[in-house]
């Protein structure tokens, strides 16, 4: 006999004992558990984080983008467009000599930086955060392989390696140059990390179409600054994989829709 035809009479003899109530709750909780691996074992994703989003349907929050142009914060553009949530987006200018941000983000957020969400009384700053956020509450089991696989792990290095690693010497780069002959001594050591770095991501993409998966997931959307500022600087030549993942993701309808709803983007070339 299956479980669901036993559920039933697990309850007409619980109904006849003298404590109902309590025991009524123990074959509800167990058929609950029993649908949950059978869901599991089914391949889906959406019953494992259905206790994960924050309180509040979704439906009854808009998240709202604090966007400065020319920023990270376009890629988290990029990735409300491709969940197609709504969403608000707020503006912030650069300023024009310095290159800063405003100081009216610091209104939002004590560092002034941008990526920042704010959805109900949440407020979340940090990019790979923001995306796990975003991901995990909007979209509905998409955009992330399910919790406790191999392909979950990957994609959840993959959110932390893209700053916590590979924009590092992308940085330096950009910083000890303004320090002209100064700053030669360190150059050497700068790009030979950033070839270590991109030789690692272009032998990762090889043979693939997205980091992780047969479909795009938050890790091609956290990765995405990373293949830019290194397009900027002319770095990609010799990592043809990186190369052609950046074009097949600049090309999507929903990076292009962050671009004309963003601004101008001058890392999207």
């Amino acid at each position: 006999m299956t479980f669901a035809r036993r559920l039933p009479l697990l309850l007409k003899a619980n109904v006849k004992s003298k404590n109902s109530v309590t025991n009524l709750y123990y074959p509800v909780v167990f058929w609950f558990q029993h649908l949950q691996q059978c869901l599991l074992s089914r391949g889906c994703e959406c019953w494992n984080w259905a206790n994960s989003a924050p309180q509040g349907h979704p439906g009854e929050r808009m998240p709202i983008l604090h966007h400065l142009n020319d920023s990270r914060s376009q890629r988290i553009l990029w990735l409300l467009e491709e969940l197609g949530t709504p969403y608000e987006l707020k503006f912030y200018q650069r300023d024009a000599k310095t290159r800063l941000a405003p100081p009216e983000l610091t209104a939002i957020h004590p560092l002034g930086k941008s990526p920042v969400i704010t959805d109900g009384a949440l407020k979340i700053a940090e990019s790979g955060a923001i995306v796990d956020y975003l991901v995990r509450t909007y979209g509905q089991g998409r955009m992330m392989p399910r919790p406790g696989t191999a392909d979950y792990e990957a994609y959840n290095e993959w959110l932390h390696y893209a700053e916590g690693s590979a924009m590092l010497p992308l940085m330096l780069n950009l910083y000890v140059s303004r320090l002209k002959e100064a700053g030669s001594p360190l150059h050497p050591r700068i790009d030979s990390e950033i070839a270590n770095h991109l030789g690692y991501v272009d032998s990762a993409l090889k043979g693939r179409e997205f980091f992780v998966g047969q479909s795009l997931t938050g890790a091609d959307i956290q990765m995405s600054f990373v293949g830019e500022i290194a397009d900027v600087y002319q770095r990609l030549g010799p990592f043809p994989n990186l190369k052609s993942w950046l074009s097949r993701m600049h090309a999507r309808p929903a990076f292009q829709r962050s671009i004309e709803k963003g601004g101008a983007y001058r890392f999207a070339r």
